[in-house]
């Protein structure tokens, strides 16, 4: 069984001190949000957990084999804690894997025990994504509520989709954030991950949509509180959550008769694999979705290429199986 977190009379261990340190630098220096601080923050607290009931009582003492016989831990669950999937616990290694690192940079380590371990792999998945006509049903599905409402949902998703962003950065937006859209050349100004800005063009469809809603819908909405500079606005004049934004959603993808082929980042995912199939350059698209890393674009390439695949098999005169004689 993990070994007791110290008490909150007691200072805290000297492993703990050490973790209370980098979770300082994550929130304050490089500036995750604060759900991405959460997560490091349950991740590392079980690694520590498992450390002191190993008898590790500081990070100096901690070798490659706590670190390998950790990773299994999370596996299996033998550290008394439920067992996760491939995919939660290369995560959790990832987190370990950059403590250990920072440890080692700041000198609070002579070595980096985590180094040369290696997280479990998780399954590569395709992310799931609309066709062209299927974003066309989702998006006129989307209006057909009464107004302000239908025209508030349309302008919504239109954004979504001609912008790629995620529903958390679309109800985060203030009217201020899309002044320009209306405009030839509008764009919107998403806040992303870690709070990293980013100016996103809109296209055509998302702009009309968007001036209807600021015209003819947003003031009755606002009208009905005290008052926000949110641009995406509820029944009660309020801020838009994300909650009822995913619920927005998925009315329309049962209108449209999509059902549960739909989740949050289902527009997100089309964009991008429409962008690339025609044509667009990765790191143009990387920029677009706000990715730190190409890599994690590159997925959306591996969906492109199936695609490909199909429609060559499927029109190429040599691409067929050849009959038997």
């Amino acid at each position: 069984m993990p070994a007791p977190a110290s008490s909150p009379s007691s200072p805290p261990s000297p492993l703990r001190h050490a973790l209370q340190d980098y979770l300082g630098h994550l929130g304050v220096e490089r500036g995750l949000a604060e759900n991405t601080l959460g997560a490091y923050r349950r991740d590392l607290q079980r690694y520590v957990d498992f450390l002191e009931a190993a008898g590790v009582g500081d990070v100096s003492a901690v070798r490659e084999e706590h670190v390998s016989a950790y990773v299994v831990a999370l596996r299996n669950g033998t550290d008394g804690r439920g067992a996760l999937t491939a995919s939660s616990a290369a995560r959790a290694a990832s987190a370990v894997r950059g403590w250990h690192r920072f440890l080692l940079e700041e000198g609070r380590a002579a070595d980096d025990p985590a180094h040369g371990v290696r997280p479990p792999v998780p399954p590569r998945r395709l992310p799931k994504a609309l066709d062209v006509a299927e974003v066309t049903r989702l998006l006129d599905a989307a209006g057909a509520a009464e107004p302000p409402v239908g025209l508030r949902d349309r302008a919504l998703l239109e954004l979504l989709y001609g912008s790629g962003a995620r529903i958390s950065e679309a109800v985060g937006l203030d009217v201020d954030d899309v002044v320009a859209a209306a405009t030839a050349d509008g764009v919107v100004r998403l806040r992303g991950k870690g709070s990293k800005e980013r100016v996103v063009p809109v296209g055509s469809y998302a702009r009309a949509a968007l001036e209807e809603y600021l015209v003819r819908a947003r003031p009755a909405l606002v009208s009905a509180g005290r008052g926000t500079a949110a641009l995406f606005v509820n029944s009660r004049g309020g801020r838009l959550s994300r909650q009822s934004a995913w619920a927005v959603l998925q009315s329309a993808a049962v209108r449209a008769r999509l059902g549960s082929r739909v989740s949050p980042h289902t527009l997100r995912h089309s964009f991008a694999t429409h962008l690339l199939a025609g044509g667009a350059d990765v790191r143009v698209v990387q920029e677009l979705l706000g990715h730190a890393s190409v890599t994690t674009t590159q997925v959306y390439t591996l969906v492109t290429a199936d695609s490909l695949r199909e429609v060559h098999a499927a029109t190429h005169p040599r691409a067929l199986r050849r009959s038997p004689a």
